[in-house]
Parts: C-alpha cells; structure tokens; sequence
C-alpha cells in the first residue's frame, strides 16, 4: 500500500503517472474502482492490520493527535488482533516492511515498550520506520526494535530501494529454509507522502511533463479514465472549489516551481513502483508468482492538499506544524533542491486535487470520495479467471484482512492468547474474484476523520459539507460537528463521482442516513467528536513520561531518543552540560543534537571550538550558530550552552551562551525558535548525531572522538 496516491494518480486509472508493477499485476488481477480508505494515515493503516473500523482500533486519527478517548486514545486493544497474530499462530512466516505509524506516539522510543510495535502485533519481522513519513535519503529506520542508520556511507542510498531489498531477501530466505512455508509480507512504502524524494535521474524523466499545470490535467485524467471504462460513461467531472489556486493565476516563475514539484510526486512513485516490481520478480524466479495472492493498494487515503498557499511547500514540518511561510524567491532560487535531501517538499493542493480526479476534496475529507476512494488491484492467477477484469462492488479498507483470511483458508478466531476477540467489520472479497456482478456484500460503512462524516448504506451515501479546508491546520472547531456541519445526500448509484447533492429533494432519506450514522458511530466508538486538527500535535498532551522532571542524564551510545520522551526544549530556557576529556590530538564531533535540518539544535566541538547551532527551520535566515574562537585544550573540562529564552509567544528568542570550565567563550542571540514540534521523524541524540545535520559545517554521524564522559540537560536553569 503505497501514501498519499489518489483515484486519478496512476496511469492504469487514467492518470499521468506510470506504474508498469501495477498495471502488470492489473493484467493477470482485477482492478477495484469502488475501493475505499478512511482517509487519513494512521486510522487507514489500523483497519487494514485489523479487519476492525478505525475506532474500533483505537485509531480515529493518526498517533500524534491521539486524545483519551477509546476511540482515539491510539492503543490498540489485544481483543483487536492482527492479521498479523492470525497468520503467524496458523505457520506463516510473517514480516512488515515499510511505514508504520501505528506506534502510539509516545511509545516510539528506543526503550519500548514494544508489545504495540509490528513485533509486538504478531509479526516475526519489521524494517521501517515509526512515524508519519520519513526522510527517504536519511530515514530514522528500526529493524525490529533495534534502530539503525542504513544510509551511512552511501550516497546513492534511498529508502524505498533498501526496503525492497530488504523484504527481497526475506522472502528468499524464508523460501530457502523452508520452502513449504507459505509466507506474508505487508509492504507499505512511505512513498508518496512528504517529502516527495527521488532519485535525480528519476525526477528528470518528468522534466516538463506537467507544464500544463493541475487544472489541465484534471481534465485529461477525466477524458482518459472515461476511455479506460474505469468510470461509467456518464460521470460527471467534480468542479474544483473555489478557494483552490487556479494554474492561469500563477506567474510563469512560479509554475515552473510547480511544475517542479509535481515531477518530483510522479518521479517518487513511478520509483516506488519500480522497487515494489523487484519484490515481485523475487517471488517469480522463486516460482510462486501464480499462487500469491498480492493486494496492491494504491494510497492509504487521497492526495494530500495539506498545503496552505497553493504553491506547494518545501518543509511540512516546517510549514503546518511551526507556522514558517515560504518565500517564492526562495522556492525558485532553489529550484533543483526539489525531491532532494535538503527540502521536505510537498506538492500544491492544486496538484493533489488532479491526482484526486474525478472526486471532489482531498485527504483527511473522509466525507467525499476525493479523500477515501482510492485505486486497489488483486492479482492472484491460480485464482482468478478473469484477467484483467473490473470490479465496481462497494469495498473498504476493512474487508483485507477478510479477504486474505479466506484465501487461506483461515477462520477469524474467536480467542487470541485467550483474549476473546471483537468481530470483524469487513467482508470478504473473494466472491468477486468469479463474479463481476456478485451483489455486494459491505453494504454500510460509515466514515469519520476530524469530524468529516460519512454514511454509506445500500448505495446511498449522507455526508458532511468540510467546514475546514484540507490546509488549513488550526482555528475553527464546533462544539457540535453532526449538528453544525451542513449535511448533503448523493445516489452513487446514479451518480458515480458524489456530484449531485439531493438533499433537498430527498430530506427524508438524509434524515434516515443520519440516524444511520449515529447508531453506527455509537457502535464503533465514534464519539465524540472532534474537529481540531494542529491544535492535538505537541508531544506533551499525550502521556510523558518525564512529568516534573527537569534533569535528564545521559551517557555515550544513547540516541534515537523521540521527541515525547526527550527533554522538551521549546519555549522555554535550558541549560545544556558537557563533562568531557579532550585528547592530546584534540577532538571535535557532536555533544548533543535533536532535531535536523528542517528544525533543531546541536551542541558540538568542531575544529575543537566549541559550537551551538539552532535551526528553527531549513531557511538560511532560521540557522543560527554560536561558537568560540580557540579549540578547547586537551585534559578534563566542562562544556556548558545556556540558552534564556525572552518569554512570551510560542516561538520567540533567547540568548545562548557557552562557557568553558566556567568561562564564557561565546554569545548571540537566537531570534526565532521552534513553537510546536521539532520533527516528525528526527531525534534526540548523544554523542553523535542521526538523520540530517542541524547545519552543513558538518555531516552525519559526526560522532565525537573525544571522550564523553556525561551529558545533562536541565530544562529549569534558573532554579
């Protein structure tokens, strides 16, 4: 399951993006057009794994905006087993490959506890990583519990390669050791979620590819998809909203910078596709390419449109969570910094909306089909007859494990560990395999993300009108979202694309849907709702594990520390202490660092001169760095940088200090610091640093080669 990929996205659904994997699986499977997500991250990854709607997982919203409620509280409960638990205790060799993001946000730390990680979920195997997305050139990757740094020493080092490579040969040796063992492998790519990274010469096969801009390409996608047969005759094209940028509205400049952006998505996914296609030429050399039942599923939820100017952006982490505004200048100076390692970037919501087509809204909108309606394909040739077939019964996210449970020939079972499991929500879709028109057999699915609601029911479909735009992150919450938001009515029977709203011709169906929402929301947990976005991100409203604690203690060899659990440095004064042995020949590497490029700070020796450098984000005006004009002396010594941070509003400045053996060396202020979060994969580390550099005076893993005897951080200095 790739991220981010919406209906009109790929080639074989009409859109521009050439997937040869897919569309060879498509050619000996069967394409599903009715195939539907939660429409967001986490909640969609959840329902897979389980079987079980979202809330029913716990997992109403994606872990780092959990709330403690149970349909959202992001633990998933042992009477909710997985796919996973089910195949391993019935002799499959099971691994994970991939995105996880099932974590709950405060457990992805290298200290566990594990029992909510892949290995702790049933499987015997995991290479990924934790989080919501990841750098694909320096990912913060686990194999299994134990994190690891693949890309050290490797300038050609991508993730989605190595990930292939390594489920390549997992697969081989599970064949190997025993080949009557069947085997399960869940490969979910990070790809294409932010930031859409690719290989150089990948991105310049799409130069000038999409100069015709997003609103052109709606149009195409369309016309092509009505060729393909992949939607009815008589579709009608949803009309973009008004407050989405308009292509013609833009200057040349900046559709050159859009343009770009775009070549970067399709470059990042087409790349995906190629690396899921060595996966699948593994498993045909070993011979078992006919009898593996291979589920393709082609986005976790719709593009995303999570970009607030409609110009796209260059650092998510930057940009939704801690407030930065992209300059243009900026963006079309560095225009070749697009898809590569020193930009998070995300394309515009004008783009995503294209890759969305024929559908209104985008991701997160989980009331419109834009946001849950992605593409899926089912190859399995010993099985299916009928290669190459459409299918256009009503599915979701939720018959996979079903479905995969039936090709096995497996029952659900009723206990597991002797935990009574609750009953699954899905429904198999192995009756389509024979039959194109099979009557459907999910015939209600409600649908919830931040109180975007959906109720589908015998083909009807009841939803909410967004009272929020996909970008915009704070600000605008109700009390009372399913009496509050505007409610609409579509046939999707007669109206394939969710275009005709009927609700003033038919009040007497949408109040019967309605009421159907509302049974099936209080059945799955649903309530309450909650319609606050940004506003549920910061580590600290979930458990900490560091309540009243001011002095954190660290030693050499600790890293990989997760922001919910490391020293909260923002928005307030720190005091950071190096004790130290400088060697004959000097030393320099890093101290302390959390955080990256795209945000952070680092405590570190460089040429023997003491060093503090903060990045409140990638922009040459947010670097700051502070340092001493001699390198310190060999022999015992203490390295202390005291920041005193001005008070006030989230975000503001401070003045940083580093002293030696009591001694300051060096001041300067600090005018601008991180409001909200640090990262979204990067971490705390001691004596070395992971992921990307804070600046580029130096590289990772820099690690110090003197002597670290003791580092201590205290976040309350003044007392």
């Amino acid at each position: 399951m790739t991220d981010d990929v919406g209906f009109g996205a790929t080639e074989l659904f009409g859109g521009p993006i050439p997937t040869p994997t897919y569309a060879r699986l498509a050619e000996r499977g069967l394409r599903w057009n009715r195939f539907h997500t939660t429409a967001l991250c986490s909640p969609t990854r959840a329902a897979l794994l389980t079987g079980r709607n979202h809330h029913v997982a716990a997992t109403g919203i994606i872990m780092e905006f959990s709330t403690p409620f149970p349909g959202y509280h992001s633990i998933v409960s042992k009477s909710v087993g997985t796919i996973g638990e089910v195949l391993t205790g019935n002799g499959y060799g099971t691994a994970w490959f991939g995105k996880n993001h099932n974590v709950p946000d405060w457990l992805t730390t290298p200290t566990g506890p594990f029992d909510l990680w892949p290995t702790g979920l049933g499987f015997e195997y995991f290479y990924g990583f934790l989080g919501a997305d990841a750098h694909q050139f320096r990912p913060a990757v686990y194999e299994n519990t134990t994190p690891v740094e693949p890309y050290l020493d490797r300038d050609d080092y991508h993730f989605d390669a190595d990930m292939a490579d390594h489920a390549t040969a997992w697969i081989r040796r599970q064949k190997a050791v025993n080949p009557d063992k069947p085997f399960f492998a869940y490969y979910t790519p990070g790809t294409a979620h932010a930031p859409h990274h690719a290989p150089k010469e990948w991105i310049e096969k799409f130069a000038g590819k999409f100069d015709h801009g997003w609103d052109e390409q709606r149009v195409r996608t369309f016309e092509r998809q009505k060729e393909l047969g992949i939607i009815p005759a008589d579709a009608v094209l949803n009309p973009t909203p008004e407050d989405y940028q308009r292509w013609d509205d833009l200057s040349d400049e900046m559709k050159r910078v859009c343009a770009r952006q775009m070549e970067c998505y399709a470059a990042a996914l087409s790349h995906c596709d190629h690396q899921v296609g060595r996966v699948v030429d593994a498993i045909e050399q070993l011979g078992e390419l006919d009898n593996t039942l291979i589920i393709y599923i082609q986005g976790d939820n719709g593009s995303s449109a999570e970009d607030p100017t409609g110009h796209g952006l260059t650092s998510e982490i930057g940009v939704l969570a801690n407030g930065i505004v992209d300059r243009e200048d900026f963006m079309q100076e560095n225009i070749d910094e697009f898809g590569g390692m020193w930009f998070q970037n995300h394309f515009s919501h004008g783009w995503a909306h294209a890759m969305n087509t024929p559908y209104q809204w985008d991701k997160k909108i989980a009331s419109h089909l834009g946001g849950s309606r992605t593409s899926a394909v089912i190859s399995w040739p010993a099985r299916i007859a009928d290669q190459g077939g459409l299918r256009s019964q009503f599915t979701h996210i939720t018959d996979i494990v079903p479905t995969i449970l039936e090709a096995a020939g497996i029952p659900m079972p009723d206990t597991i560990d002797g935990v009574e499991q609750v009953a699954l929500n899905g429904t198999s879709m192995v009756p389509f395999f024979d039959d194109a028109d099979a009557a459907e057999t999910h015939t209600t699915q409600y649908f919830e993300v931040v109180a975007n609601q959906g109720i589908y029911h015998e083909g009807w479909i009841a939803n909410t009108a967004p009272k929020r735009l996909p970008w915009v992150g704070m600000g605008q919450t109700h009390a009372d979202p399913f009496n509050e938001y505007e409610w609409q009515l579509y046939n999707l029977t007669e109206d394939f694309t969710q275009s005709k709203n009927l609700a003033e011709a038919h009040p007497e169906k949408l109040e019967q849907l309605r009421q159907l929402f509302l049974d099936e929301a209080g059945k799955n947990q649903v309530f309450p709702l909650d319609d606050r976005y940004i506003e549920r991100l910061r580590p600290e409203n979930r458990p900490v594990h560091n309540v009243g604690r001011t002095i954190y203690t660290y030693y050499p060899g600790i890293s990989r520390i997760t922001e919910g659990m490391a020293p909260n440095m923002k928005n307030t004064s720190y005091r950071v202490t190096a004790n130290v042995t400088i060697p004959d020949e000097g030393a320099e590497g890093i101290l302390m660092c959390q955080g990256g490029w795209f945000g952070g700070n680092a405590f570190y020796l460089l040429e023997g001169k003491p060093t503090f450098s903060y990045a409140r984000s990638h922009y040459p005006e947010h670097k700051y760095t502070i340092a001493g004009t001699d390198p310190v002396l060999p022999g015992d010594h203490e390295l202390v940088v005291d920041f005193a941070y001005d008070g006030g509003a989230p975000g503001g400045g401070g003045l940083a200090t580093i002293t030696v053996d009591g001694v300051s060396v060096a001041s300067g202020r600090i005018d601008q610091t991180i409001p909200v979060r640090v990262s979204a994969d990067e971490t705390f580390d001691v004596g070395e640093d992971t992921g990307t550099p804070v600046v580029r005076d130096y590289d990772v893993p820099f690690r110090f080669t003197g002597i670290l005897h003791q580092l201590t951080v205290d976040t309350d200095p003044t007392t």
